[in-house]
């Protein structure tokens, strides 16, 4: 269990302000330098590769409380997570055309039978399998060590320093986050039907090309909604095994199941919220299940 005093020598970034954040963010970015949001350059032909977003050292609060709109007993309990080092995040879940220069290097085809995506969609429809050889390629391209995030990590990038469910606010619609229109966030305090939403919100039957929608304060776009993210963090039914540090990996052990994070534009929009969680099969693909990546500075 971390000690008291390495917690106070670290930001709690839920009491921080926009200003505050952001200079974290810079003074993260010089210290490991680079700029806030870079590129590493491939090595076979000099062209770039994914957008990544600085995020500083910190601590905050994984899960919900009890009260929140749509929470569940697995993002119990409440505690404080710390990230002792700060680490870059992908700006976009990878797309189909970064996933394409890998296919091309390397000879990958999907299944004829797979629906696939195109341009700036996110990529879907690839098992861990495949994700684990495209992360094995960009790290031999640009002689850097990315990887897929932990939950926590995830948690505390998409959050950007926000305590409720959305890092944007308590509130959604289909202007902030692509989700499946016919499940909109519940209201307490209204007596307006699920059926007051429809104007507004066109259906969905794929996933967004990645960037539409408005980042959070660290620049990461699209962490609430479009399409689900995976992690390497193992699933369990609470976060009673969630360790204190945001770069720990729980064991496996016998669990074939992941954490995912995000929600999607097949899900209702409680599943979009930073807290919610959800479990896939290690060898799952899906056409709303994508990954975004981690890389260590």
């Amino acid at each position: 269990m971390l000690a008291d005093i390495a917690l106070s020598d670290m930001p709690f970034v839920h009491d921080l302000d926009v200003a505050a954040l952001r200079q974290a963010q810079q003074r993260a970015a010089q210290a490991a330098g680079v700029a806030a949001c870079f590129s590493d350059t491939l090595y076979a032909d000099g062209s770039k590769g994914p957008e990544m977003m600085v995020m500083p050292s910190g601590w905050f609060e994984i899960g919900s409380p009890v009260g929140e709109v749509g929470h569940q007993p697995a993002e119990e309990p409440q505690f404080r997570v710390q990230v002792e080092r700060a680490f870059a995040m992908g700006k976009y879940t990878v797309t189909a055309e970064e996933w394409e220069r890998f296919a091309q290097a390397t000879g990958f085809r999907p299944l004829r039978e797979l629906i696939w995506p195109k341009d700036r969609e996110p990529i879907v429809n690839v098992r861990l399998a495949d994700i684990e050889r495209y992360i094995d390629w960009l790290n031999h391209e640009t002689r850097q060590h990315y990887r897929l995030p932990t939950e926590a990590e995830w948690e505390y990038a998409a959050r950007a320093g926000s305590a409720g469910p959305f890092h944007f606010g308590d509130s959604v619609g289909c202007k902030d986050v692509a989700f499946r229109p016919i499940f909109p966030l519940p209201e307490k305090e209204t007596k307006r039907g699920w059926l007051s939403f429809l104007p507004q919100c066109a259906p969905m039957n794929w996933a967004a090309p990645v960037g539409q929608k408005d980042p959070n304060v660290w620049g990461l776009y699209d962490v609430h909604g479009n399409v689900w993210e995976l992690t390497v963090t193992p699933w369990h039914p609470s976060h009673a095994k969630t360790p204190r540090s945001a770069h720990e990996i729980p064991r496996q052990g016998k669990n074939q199941r992941l954490v995912t994070k995000g929600g999607s534009w097949f899900d209702p929009a409680v599943s979009a919220r930073s807290a919610a969680r959800w479990p896939r099969l290690r060898d799952e693909l899906d056409v709303n299940l994508g990954f975004r990546l981690v890389r260590e500075l």
